[in-house]
């Protein structure tokens, strides 16, 4: 049965909730979580690993500081266990656990790790976990998994070129994670373990127990900042607080580099181990890197396909780096926002996986600019730069924001729309079948590719959101299980702005209309005609619609399907459950 909303509200007047199952969900509000039966119904809320929905209640207590921010416990970790960690003496190794930070350039915690390592005359040692449990729970997509282990074998080889074992091991329950790298770095004989912070809630929380389990093992756990150009936590406004909109906290962001130039420092790549070290860790050098696990795997095809489409490796990423700051970025500014034009740097894979630091990239670009400052020189590296700095932005929110990791929007009170939940129209979304040409063509090409310009994933979004008011945390959802660049912070920061749910988002009254957004970023139709092959026969202004345009004829023959739904009325029912809702008419 296809569920839509009228079968809901049918379901809800048919079967009222047992005595039972009212004094549970009470309970469940009073413990700060809400209902989320029908978010677990579709996936929303992953029940295997996390608790149901929290409250807004819940939210604001992380907010005022009731419910401690995961970072702050981090660093109350560090804090409390800084005496004795720094009281551990060098053993027998140190050893680096590589996560999504893949490269030996500008490494922070592994050029850390590989200075004492040398300065005390140890080898070191490099680690990483693939967790099929995390891949889960974070919806990593195959693609990016492929990446990785791609990028793996290309990093092994790097590292071996300077004698450094990296050992790669399948952990099959993530909780095993921490006490499998505390065993493994007393195999070694190593008592300190350098990592770079990641700023997911579960990572976290993860990093925090890992330093106080860490000192109770004789092993000093030194975790650090290294994702950002500029810390969370380095920038607060006027009134001490989190920024919450951009233009302020990206001048603040640039004012701060610009006091602090040290920040575009590059960090060297580790020194070589001693060649003993081929012998004493030969059983490392040998060991392939491990298979996909099963719930991400690629068919032959596939790995074929994204190997040709995504080069592996921190050489390609500094290599397309290079070509976008001597051959495109001039021209940035203008050119940015339209899909066929392959004008943009298509580095995002790599910020992703960490095989290009966003440090590096800023400070390339500054290098090829005119004037040391980031707010001036060519237009095209200023506006680069910018958009550079939106990763770092919606770290810095996460960070200050946990909840929004948690299934929540930015803006909790935005729960309170009444969504859609009809299967059918999101299967049309998901397989590029609306019958909207440009927001068919990008679908088709995330399906295709495991990518999507950036114009295109904002159209999309507010499409699924707006026109079918489908709970965007669906499309949020497909993104992160399909893109090779997903990044959860900046995913959730871009669903956020289209649905109008998040951190400095368009108001909820805005609604893109797909047509125009074709019209005016492809309008020869060149990007829709290269994913949908249909009409690829279809002339002139009529690729934007070809059936309220006069090709009617020519896309049904060709099998492309009219549109699933009206946008002008789309629009105004958008509008009115966005104000009931919220119980006002203002964003």
């Amino acid at each position: 049965m296809i569920l839509t909303q009228t079968t809901l509200d049918d379901s809800k007047r048919r079967a009222s909730p047992t005595p039972e199952l009212s004094r549970k969900r009470r309970k469940s509000e009073e413990a700060g979580f809400r209902d989320s039966s029908k978010e677990e119904e579709y996936s929303i809320v992953d029940r295997e690993f996390y608790p149901p929905e929290m409250t807004n209640e819940r939210c604001k207590q992380y907010t005022t500081n009731k419910i401690q921010r995961p970072m702050d416990t981090l660093k109350e970790a560090q804090r409390e266990t800084e005496k004795e960690r720094d009281s551990l003496e060098v053993n027998h190794a140190v050893v680096h656990w590589f996560k999504w930070d893949l490269r030996t350039y500008d490494n922070k915690a592994l050029h850390l790790a590989s200075k004492l390592a040398k300065s005390h005359g140890v080898p070191l040692i490099c680690l990483h976990i693939i967790s099929p449990q995390d891949y889960k729970a974070h919806m990593t997509s195959p693609a990016r998994v492929d990446f990785a282990l791609r990028t793996l074998k290309v990093l092994k080889e790097d590292l071996a070129r300077l004698n450094i074992p990296l050992y790669v091991e399948t952990v099959e329950k993530r909780k095993a994670i921490p006490d499998r790298i505390f065993q493994l770095c007393e195999n070694w004989g190593a008592s300190h373990l350098f990592c770079n912070i990641e700023y997911e809630v579960d990572e976290l929380r993860r990093e925090a127990l890992l330093t106080r389990r860490g000192v109770q093992r004789g092993i000093a756990v030194v975790a650090v900042h290294d994702t950002c150009v500029v810390a969370p936590g380095e920038l607060s406004s006027g009134s001490g607080g989190q920024y919450a909109v951009y233009s302020p906290w990206y001048r603040a962001w640039m004012a701060h580099i610009h006091q602090h130039p040290h920040q575009l420092d590059l960090f060297d790549p580790p020194a070589a181990n001693p060649e003993s070290c081929l012998q004493d860790y030969a059983d490392i050098f040998s060991a392939p890197i491990p298979l996909a696990p099963s719930n991400k795997s690629f068919t032959l095809e596939e790995k074929a396909r994204f190997s040709t489409i995504w080069p592996a490796g921190e050489h390609e990423a500094h290599e397309r780096l290079a070509k976008f700051l001597t051959e495109k970025v001039s021209k940035y500014k203008d050119t940015r926002n339209f899909p066929a034009a392959n004008s943009t740097a298509v580095l995002s894979v790599h910020f992703a996986s960490g095989t290009l630091s966003a440090r590096t990239a800023v400070s390339r670009a500054r290098a090829a600019n005119t004037t040391p400052r980031l707010d001036g020189g060519n237009e095209g590296i200023r506006g680069w730069i910018s958009e550079l700095a939106w990763r770092d932005f919606y770290k810095h929110v996460l960070v200050h924001w946990p909840y929004i990791c948690m299934n929540k929007p930015f803006k909790p009170e935005y729960t309170n729309i009444e969504w859609e939940y009809d299967d059918a129209l999101f299967q049309k979304w998901c397989q590029g079948q609306t019958g909207y040409p440009f927001v068919d063509a990008a679908m088709r090409q995330l399906n295709h590719t495991a990518y999507m310009h950036n114009r295109a994933r904002m159209t999309v979004a507010s499409f699924l959101a707006k026109d079918l008011l489908i709970d965007w945390r669906r499309g949020e959802r497909y993104f992160m299980e399909h893109l090779i660049d997903g990044d959860f912070a900046s995913n959730n920061g871009g669903w956020g702005f289209s649905a109008s749910t998040g951190v400095d988002p368009q108001p909820y009254f805005r609604v893109f209309n797909p047509y125009l957004q074709g019209e005016r970023f492809d309008a020869e139709g060149e990007y829709i005609r290269k994913w949908v092959p249909e009409l690829k026969g279809v002339r002139g202004k009529a690729i934007h619609d070809p059936y309220g345009r006069g090709a009617g004829r020519e896309a049904k023959m060709a099998g492309y399907p009219k549109p699933c739904v009206v946008h002008k009325e789309s629009r105004e029912r958008a509008l009115k459950r966005y104000k009931e809702g919220l119980g006002r008419d203002t964003a």
